[in-house]
């Protein structure tokens, strides 16, 4: 088995710190593998080499004298020492990630017979809070289309749809004019895996789209216009990549800083029925969402906004008393 200087190149001072002797062998034989034989970026080859040491330098602190002697317990112990020392989620999962590739490959090899992380949890990831808008940006985004020409009765019935009514990018665009009843106040939607579901149109939306059907489509029109509500200037349905465009062109125009997406429209509408007193499973249905976790994170939107409201403007929450 090679050595780690024929696995690859380092610059000066680049190489992490040596294994034990005990572990160097089979750390050398899996990086001159993943490199060789399954072809990973040089930066991910170094990630796991200086993960793989750090790890080794551990067991051999725990008595170890080599992989074979390894158990569950001995990379337990390792992992808590890194959580304990502030290790991101993101560092923590990488560093198991490499230690279970090496273990595979060594079981592949013959050098151990059983794979003893199968039992780890692999460290959770915090789920980033959906970024969204307050109430008052999100008027001023919707007053920005120019309602005196026929895109612009578009866009303001586009994203009166998709903030009023939750919906996807990919349902926006695919909408066709026979699924919204504006006179009714709903819209059939067929989202992920075809599976339908009703939605409300508000009092804004209806109007916008009723703007837009009697002002706006009918000049968008082509000949090879098909069913589809929101049209190009082409006059075939309007793209996604379209719709990112204009929501990411609008935000500018209204002044928002934030880093707006056709999704952070469906992130504003969750949060906003939240912080009006919806409940959260009326939510998750309107959402089209299979598990209510999933939903569940816009509470956590509101409850960090009440934490900061709290913080701002209690009188007792200020660090600097007493």
């Amino acid at each position: 088995m090679g050595s780690k200087s024929q696995v690859i190149k380092r610059g000066k001072g680049d190489a992490p710190l040596e294994p034990p002797a005990a572990f160097e062998t089979e750390i050398s034989a899996f990086l001159a593998w993943i490199q060789l034989e399954k072809g990973l970026a040089e930066n991910t080859i170094f990630s796991y080499e200086a993960d793989l040491i750090q790890c080794s330098l551990n067991l051999s602190e725990q008595g170890l004298a080599g992989w074979k002697h390894a158990r569950l317990e001995h990379i337990s112990h390792w992992l808590g020492s890194l959580t304990r020392n502030s290790y991101a989620v993101s560092s923590l999962a990488r560093k198991l990630s490499a230690v279970r590739m090496l273990v595979k490959y060594l079981i592949g090899e013959g050098f151990l017979t059983e794979d003893f992380t199968q039992l780890l949890n692999s460290p959770r990831m915090r789920t980033p809070l959906p970024h969204c808008l307050t109430i008052e940006e999100m008027e001023r985004f919707l007053k920005v289309p120019d309602l005196g020409t026929p895109l612009g009765k578009r866009d303001r019935a586009l994203f009166e749809l998709m903030y009023g009514s939750g919906l996807r990018v990919s349902e926006i665009c695919e909408l066709p004019i026979g699924a919204v009843d504006v006179d009714e106040g709903f819209a059939r939607i067929f989202g992920k895996g075809s599976k339908e579901r009703v939605v409300p149109v508000g009092r804004h939306a209806g109007e916008a789209i009723r703007n837009y059907l009697h002002g706006g489509r009918p000049h968008l029109i082509k000949e090879q216009t098909g069913s589809e509500l929101f049209l190009s200037k082409r006059g075939r349905g309007i793209s996604r990549k379209m719709v990112w465009v204009l929501v990411k062109e609008y935000g500018r125009r209204a002044g928002i800083e934030k880093n707006l997406s056709p999704h952070g429209l469906r992130h504003s509408f969750a949060t906003h029925l939240l912080m009006g007193g919806a409940d959260v499973r009326s939510v998750q249905e309107m959402l089209g969402h299979a598990d209510v976790g999933t939903t569940q994170i816009y509470t956590q939107v509101e409850v960090e906004r009440l934490l900061d409201e709290h913080a701002n403007f209690h009188p007792l929450a200020s660090p600097n008393l007493g």
